[in-house]
């Protein structure tokens, strides 16, 4: 148990050193494409995005055995690149029902691309850790599911990286220092998080709850992705009811 809490604290530095230098850099070369205005109307950077994307891949690294650490950093590079293309042309709109919804009317939304994108991403990150198709299947579901989930919550300062750090402890402690990277990353822009002066965007949740997502699948057998999945979908079924939840004072 030590020698786990041990590496896994490891991990955790590794990645917030690597999210705070990444930070730091970006906000020295300040620039206003990525300056956004935030629920209150003060104006923030998006500089925490991909600060914890970098440092959650660099932290992944040193977590596990070579197969692992290409799925984590597989996940965390889809999960930034659909959620800076959603940064980028994104809407208001949440949940699978919203998006899908526009899908059907011929409206191609950056919701769908996001779901089509990181779920294609999913599906190859099981197979990375698993053997059998259906357990490959469950894990891509995982991964993509946790990577949206996260998403949702990020409506108000702190609570996507406030949950990353929640859902990933349980996971530390059972002896899986995969999770350390993505709550080392969280923890390190946490504070600037929740003082207004940055925050996640798309970019920065996905790919926090994809290292996520790659920490449970590879921690759970069938029974434990299944269960995992189930709750996954729900939650992304019911979005807007998952964001109202998260923009409830703490």
């Amino acid at each position: 148990m030590i020698e786990h809490l041990a590496r896994a604290a490891a991990v955790s530095g590794t990645a917030a050193a690597a999210t705070r230098a990444v930070y730091a850099g970006l906000r020295r070369r300040r620039r206003t494409s990525w300056e956004r205005v935030n629920h209150a109307g003060r104006p923030v950077s998006l500089y925490a995005g991909p600060a914890v994307a970098a440092g959650t891949a660099l932290g992944a690294l040193g977590a596990a055995a070579p197969r692992e650490r290409g799925a984590a950093v597989l996940a965390v590079l889809a999960g930034a690149a659909c959620g800076a293309y959603d940064d980028r042309r994104g809407d208001h709109r949440r949940g699978f029902r919203a998006h899908l919804g526009a899908l059907r009317h011929g409206e191609v939304t950056s919701g769908a691309v996001k779901l089509f994108g990181i779920g294609a991403a999913g599906l190859a990150v099981g197979a990375l850790l698993k053997e059998r198709p259906l357990d490959r299947l469950l894990a891509g579901v995982v991964v993509a599911g946790a990577a949206h989930a996260v998403n949702l919550v990020d409506v108000r300062p702190g609570r996507a990286a406030l949950a990353v750090l929640a859902l990933g402890a349980p996971g530390v402690v059972r002896g899986g220092p995969l999770a350390a990277a993505p709550m080392g990353a969280a923890a390190a822009v946490l504070g600037d998080d929740l003082g207004e002066r940055t925050m996640l965007g798309d970019l920065g949740a996905h790919a926090l709850g994809a290292a996520l997502g790659v920490a449970v699948a590879e921690g759970n057998g069938r029974l434990g992705l299944a269960l995992h999945a189930a709750a996954f979908i729900a939650a992304a079924v019911n979005g807007e009811s998952v964001s109202r939840l998260a923009r409830s004072p703490m």
